[in-house]
């Protein structure tokens, strides 16, 4: 597939969606002086080119009582059973994220939970799944950075 370009335009209202993806259109056009049919076609170009996705809820995971992260490095019995054991982990709502990684574990993931009890709740659950070798936690004293708009205004600034 061809790569999109992008124009000033384009860039000017991804700066805008990506500071709040629940901006209405109408405020865009207004912000950049553009009508809102623009602002809903140039949208709706980049999401049917796959440049936009959908938009994302950004909760405050504290006031859930959700306030413990933990990282788990999981290490497999074979590598075959990576796409089993992340079926698995799909099943457990309180793993937020999954990778498979190189190096040191087959499968590293970010899970949240209620206190210091629920995480070893969890990383049980993880460490019960058929495939599983065994684990290791690092528990994140504090979240300092869970940002990723700075690397979306650059990505797009260089479309």
């Amino acid at each position: 597939m061809a790569r999109y370009k992008l124009d000033e335009v384009d860039h000017q209202i991804l700066d805008l969606l990506i500071d709040n993806a629940r901006i209405p259109f109408t405020d865009v056009s207004k912000q950049l002086d553009i009508s809102a049919g623009t602002v809903h076609v140039r949208v709706r170009k980049m999401e049917e080119v796959g440049i936009i996705t959908g938009s994302t809820l950004t909760v405050d995971y504290d006031r859930l009582g959700y306030t413990f992260i933990a990282y788990v490095g999981i290490f497999l019995e074979r590598n075959n059973q990576a796409q089993h054991v992340l079926e698995r982990l799909e099943e457990v709502p309180f793993v937020t994220e999954a990778h498979i990684t190189s190096g040191q574990y087959n499968i590293f993931v970010k899970i949240r939970a209620r206190n210091i009890q629920h995480a070893k709740e969890v990383i049980y659950m993880i460490d019960e799944i058929e495939g599983v070798s065994r684990s290791e936690t690092m528990i994140s004293m504090e979240e300092v950075m869970n940002d990723n708009r700075r690397l979306l205004h650059k990505a797009f600034r260089e479309m």
